[in-house]
C-alpha cells in the first residue's frame, strides 16, 4: 500500500456549501481577532466551490447579516429581493386556489428574503474565506474519517485518484492525503456519506428522533422578459402529488436576468412504488398556472439534491470526540418555511465560534484542548436556530399523521397562530425506506411521453446538470448485498430505483440474455449520478451505499 502524504491543521472543514463555507469564515475572523493564528483547510469533492451546490432558493439574510454585515458592500449575489409571495393550492391539474394572503404569511413570510442562487453565494463566500486566509481545496473528496487509538477523529482521507473500476491503480494514480486536525467540522449538507458513518459509530442519534427526508427536483429556465417579474416568489400543494397521497409541493421563483428557478419537492415517505418525482415535475409544469410562463422561454439548467426534513425532533447529538456537525448534516432545515441556508450558516458560525473559545482557553491557562465541545450544542441550544426549529416542530410531522391539506391547515394553527407553543410534539419513528407498499397493492401511474417544450427526460435533463465522472473507476454506487437488488426489490416492488432516482442511474434489463445473466438485470449507470442521495435513502432493503467518488465528479452546476 502507498503511504500517504500528511497535512496538519488546527481546523478541517468538509464541505464548502453554506455551513463549512461560514465555519471557515467565523473561524478566521475570531482567530485574527483574538491573534491566535489558526490553520484552518476545507475539502470540497466538486470540481469548483458551488458545483455541488443545489437549492430552491430564497434566502432569509439572518445569518449573512451575522456573518458579513457588509455584505452589500462586498458585493454578496443577493440582487434579487423578495417582490410577492404567492401560495396556491393545485385541486387538479387545471385548478388553483389562492391562500388568503394573511393566512400564508403567518407561515411563511418572505419579506426581506431574497431569490438567489446558492451555487453563486457558496462561490462569493468562497472568495471572503480564502481572503480571511482559509486553505481550499476543491476537488478533493474526502472518503475516510481519521480515529486516534482512543478512538478520537483527528481528520479525514480524500480519496485516491487514478484507480480502475476494479480498484487497481492506473498508469495515473495518485494515492490520497491524510489531513489531521485538532478538531474536525463535518458539514456535508444532507445524508453526507462520512456524517453517516459518524452517526453508526457514536450513535448519534440514540436519543432523537427519525430524520425524514425530501427529493427536491429543480430547473432553471430563461423566459420572455414580459412576463418576468423580478422577485416573484410562488409556491404551490396538491396536485399532482396529492393524486398518489403523496406530500411534498412545488415552487417558481423569479431571480434575474430574465431566468426563473422553478421545481418539485417530493417527501420520501411516499407509500406508491410507481411514483416518479422527476415525471411529476414534468406533469406539473403543464398546469395553466405554470405553463404560460415557459411555453416561449428555455430550460437551460437542471439539478436533485435529498433535502433532511425531520426537524427538530431528528436533531442528533451534535458532537464527538474531535469533530461536530452543522448544516444539512444534522438536519437543521426548517421545513415550515421551506429554508435551511441560514440555518446552515448560523449553526456553521456557533461550531467555529466553540472551537475559538477552546484554543483561547486552553492558551491562556496553558492547557490541553478538551477533545469534545459540548459549548457547542449548548450554543445551539441558546440560538435563534433552535427557537425556530422547535416552533416549527409538528409541521412536518402533521403532513405524515393527516395529509398534506389537512397537514396544513393544523400547522396553520399549530404554528401560524400558537407558535409551536401547543405544549406537545408529534413524532414520526417510521423511516421513509419502509414507508413503500408491494406493487401489487399499489396503484400504477402511466406518465404522458414528454413534449420536449415543458416537459423533458431524464437523460436530456442530466446532460443539462453537466454532470460527469471518470468512467473506469470503482462505482460509487455499492450495493451491500448485489443479489438481493433484483430477486427483493423488483419482484415486491416492481425495483423502484429506476422510478425514484431523477438521473436514470438505476435502469432494469429485462431482455437480457448475457450467458450466465439473471433476467431481469439491474444496471447502474453510475456516470449519470447527481450526487442526490436518494437512493442511499429509499432503497426498501437499504441496500444501496453512496459513497464519494473521485474528486471533481458529479454535476458542475451553473447559477444554480
Amino acid at each position: 500500500m502507498t503511504e500517504r502524504d500528511q497535512l496538519e491543521y488546527d481546523v478541517v472543514i468538509v464541505g464548502g456549501g453554506p455551513a463549512g463555507l461560514s465555519a471557515a469564515s467565523r473561524l478566521m475572523q475570531l482567530s485574527n481577532q483574538e491573534g491566535l493564528d489558526l490553520s484552518v483547510c476545507l475539502v470540497e469533492k466538486g470540481s469548483e466551490i458551488g458545483a455541488h451546490a443545489l437549492s430552491g432558493a430564497v434566502l432569509d439574510p439572518r445569518a449573512i447579516n451575522e456573518l458579513f454585515p457588509d455584505w452589500e458592500q462586498r458585493q454578496a449575489p443577493l440582487n434579487t429581493p423578495v417582490t410577492s409571495d404567492e401560495f396556491y393550492y393545485m385541486t387538479s391539474n387545471t385548478q388553483a386556489v389562492p391562500f388568503p394572503k394573511l393566512i400564508a404569511e403567518r407561515v411563511n413570510n418572505n419579506h426581506g428574503n431574497y431569490v438567489i442562487s446558492l451555487g453563486n453565494l457558496c462561490r462569493w463566500l468562497a472568495e471572503q474565506a480564502e481572503d480571511l486566509g482559509v486553505e481550499l481545496y476543491p476537488g478533493f473528496a474526502a472518503t475516510e474519517v481519521l480515529y486516534d487509538e482512543q478512538g478520537k477523529v483527528v481528520g479525514i482521507a480524500t480519496g485516491d485518484m487514478g484507480r480502475d473500476i476494479n480498484g487497481a491503480p492506473k498508469d495515473n494514480y495518485q494515492p490520497g492525503v491524510e489531513l489531521k486536525a485538532k478538531y474536525t467540522i463535518f458539514a456535508e449538507g444532507c445524508r453526507g456519506h462520512l456524517g453517516k458513518s459518524l452517526y453508526k459509530r457514536f450513535d448519534l442519534d440514540k436519543n432523537s428522533g427519525t430524520q425524514h427526508y425530501a427529493l427536491g427536483i429543480k430547473e432553471l429556465w430563461q423566459v420572455d422578459a414580459d412576463l418576468h417579474q423580478p422577485g416573484k416568489v410562488v409556491h404551490c400543494f396538491g396536485w399532482p402529488l396529492s393524486e398518489s397521497s403523496t406530500s411534498g409541493g412545488a415552487f417558481l421563483y423569479h431571480a434575474d436576468n430574465n431566468q426563473v428557478v422553478l421545481g418539485l419537492i417530493t417527501d420520501l415517505n411516499y407509500s406508491n412504488p410507481y411514483l416518479s418525482p422527476f415525471d411529476e415535475l414534468q406533469r406539473w409544469k403543464h398546469h395553466p398556472l405554470i405553463q404560460p410562463l415557459l411555453s416561449t422561454g428555455k430550460r437551460i439548467s437542471y439539478g436533485a439534491r435529498a433535502l433532511t426534513k425531520g426537524g427538530f425532533q431528528a436533531i442528533p447529538k451534535l458532537v464527538f470526540p474531535g469533530g461536530m456537525l452543522c448544516g444539512c448534516e444534522a438536519g437543521f432545515m426548517n421545513y415550515a418555511k421551506i429554508k435551511g441556508n441560514h440555518t446552515a450558516m448560523k449553526t456553521g458560525m456557533l461550531a467555529a465560534e466553540s472551537i475559538v473559545s477552546a484554543f483561547k482557553d486552553a492558551d491562556s491557562a496553558d492547557q490541553t484542548l478538551p477533545a469534545q465541545l459540548d459549548s457547542y450544542p449548548q450554543a445551539f441550544k441558546n440560538s435563534w436556530v433552535y427557537k425556530e426549529l422547535y416552533e416549527t416542530r409538528n409541521v412536518a410531522p402533521a403532513m405524515h399523521k393527516f395529509g398534506m391539506f389537512w397537514g396544513a391547515a393544523f400547522s396553520f394553527l399549530e404554528y401560524g397562530i400558537l407558535r409551536g407553543k401547543s405544549g406537545f410534539t408529534f413524532r414520526d419513528q417510521k423511516p421513509d425506506y419502509q414507508c413503500l407498499k408491494p406493487a401489487a397493492q399499489s396503484q400504477p401511474i402511466s406518465y404522458l411521453k414528454p413534449d420536449n417544450k415543458i416537459s423533458f427526460d431524464k437523460l436530456s435533463s442530466v446532460y443539462l446538470s453537466n454532470t460527469n465522472h471518470e468512467e473506469d473507476q470503482p462505482c460509487h454506487l455499492v450495493l451491500r448485498q448485489p443479489d438481493k437488488a433484483i430477486s427483493h426489490n423488483f419482484k415486491i416492488y416492481q425495483e423502484p430505483a429506476q422510478r425514484y432516482c431523477p438521473a436514470g442511474v438505476y435502469e432494469i434489463l429485462e431482455d437480457d440474455k448475457e450467458e450466465g445473466a439473471v433476467a431481469p438485470k439491474l444496471q447502474i449507470n453510475s456516470q449519470n449520478c447527481l450526487h442526490c442521495k436518494t437512493c442511499d435513502i429509499k432503497d426498501p432493503l437499504q441496500n444501496i451505499d453512496w459513497i464519494a467518488p473521485e474528486g471533481t465528479g458529479g454535476p458542475n452546476y451553473p447559477n444554480m
